[in-house]
């Protein structure tokens, strides 16, 4: 009868005056691909959590507290090499956090599981990788434990910090094609051109109707028998990525790929791996994307690391996947009425996650429009989406959610 009952949340909808993104004369984007050093720190910090939420679940029917997103990528030592170079210092990394390591008599191997999905991380998205010669994973994950007789207290679900989340859409065309740039680099491309690597770094700036890509693509060296090859290498990645960025503007876009390229000097990015990491760039757990998977200075942002919370009761985690998810829903129900939805999600410690201290929509809306008409379907979006973050949490679990 509990879950019945009706749960009056503070759900705050307005509309707003201003320019939406879009419509401004300079806009700016960046997107840290999933081989920059801090993508990698964001993608081992959340396949923990994952192993572990896994582990919880299947052992004792709930997932136990813990935080993994205490990752950091120490640069290694490289001598990249057309034609092929060696990797002679690995990169050390190190997993750190807090997790529930024992039930009652019972030991979780916490650390053999976190080094495991790490390494597995690793193995399934950067194949140039060697995993057992390139890395070293070192696990300093302190250790939590919780009575059998209290393991009920898990099933409050009460926030855990007092911290907000916020969250954006639609998309602009410069916030689509930065994204997908990367992706379509980190996946189609790979087929055509394999010699270039993982670290693939984007920056977009608009200015009117002109999108300017910035691209930093490590390559790997083995791949690339000399400088010539490498040349032309680069300008079949320029003519592709302008391919595919007429599927998603009507903009005149220019790109640039690697002008920190000096060929008098020799200098060229190139790698043994596809990583960066490897020769001295270091990375760091929530110092790279934001959830929706760009860093936008021009839109509201929370500074908070996402990757490797756990996933039911830390609100800087949910709420900011949250907030994106209900901007999303908003703009596809409500049809052309609106230019830009802006979702900020406030939690006060101790209150149970589905109830935030306020929950706040802004609205930018099209001229004419009459905001009254939309204001009740609008919080009902958010409503139903706070009453079931259950939902939320498994795809958390299921990797069906992204945090970076």
């Amino acid at each position: 009868m509990e879950s019945q009952l009706k749960i009056e949340r503070n759900i705050q909808v307005e509309a707003i005056k201003q320019s939406p993104t879009m419509s401004r004369e300079v806009e700016i984007v960046e997107r840290k691909g999933i081989g920059h050093p801090d993508s990698v720190a964001d993608g081992i910090a959340e396949s923990v959590s994952r192993a572990l939420s896994k582990y919880y679940l299947k052992q004792y029917g709930r997932i136990l507290h813990h935080n993994t997103d205490q990752v950091e990528v120490v640069g290694g030592q490289a001598d990249p090499k057309f034609k092929g170079g060696n990797v002679l210092e690995p990169t050390y990394i190190l997993l750190s956090g807090r997790a529930t390591a024992s039930v009652g008599d019972d030991r979780i191997p916490v650390k053999s599981l976190a080094i495991k999905s790490a390494k597995d991380y690793l193995r399934d998205h950067f194949p140039d990788l060697d995993i057992d010669s390139d890395v070293m994973i070192d696990s300093r994950i302190g250790n939590g434990s919780v009575d059998l007789r209290g393991l009920y207290d898990t099933r409050k679900f009460k926030a855990n910090d007092t911290s907000f989340g916020v969250g954006f859409a639609p998309f602009t065309d410069t916030e689509t094609l930065v994204k997908l740039t990367e992706k379509y680099i980190n996946g189609d491309l790979k087929k055509s051109l394999p010699a270039i690597g993982y670290d693939i770094k984007v920056m977009g700036f608009r200015k009117g109707k002109t999108i300017n890509l910035t691209v930093a693509a490590a390559y790997v060296d083995k791949y690339v028998k000399d400088a010539s090859e490498y040349n032309s290498i680069k300008d079949e990645l320029v003519s592709k990525i302008k391919d595919n960025a007429v599927k998603y503007t009507d903009n005149d876009v220019q790109v640039y790929v690697n002008t920190g390229d000096i060929k008098s000097d020799s200098v060229y990015y190139l790698t043994v791996t596809g990583l960066s990491m490897e020769n001295g760039d270091d990375g760091s757990v929530g110092r790279g994307n934001r959830v929706n998977g760009i860093i936008t200075p021009y839109r509201p942002m929370s500074m908070e690391a996402a990757a490797g919370k756990n996933p039911v009761t830390h609100v800087g985690k949910l709420y900011n996947v949250l907030s994106n998810q209900i901007a999303d829903q908003v703009v596809s129900e409500e049809g052309g009425d609106i230019k830009e939805v802006l979702v900020r999600i406030v939690s006060q410690i101790g209150r149970p996650v589905d109830e935030p201290h306020v929950a706040s929509l802004q609205l930018i809306y099209e001229d004419n429009v009459d905001p009254s008409k939309h204001k009740n379907n609008i919080r009902a979006i958010a409503d139903e989406k706070l009453a079931h973050m259950d939902k939320l949490t498994q795809m958390f679990v299921d990797g069906k959610a992204e945090v970076f």
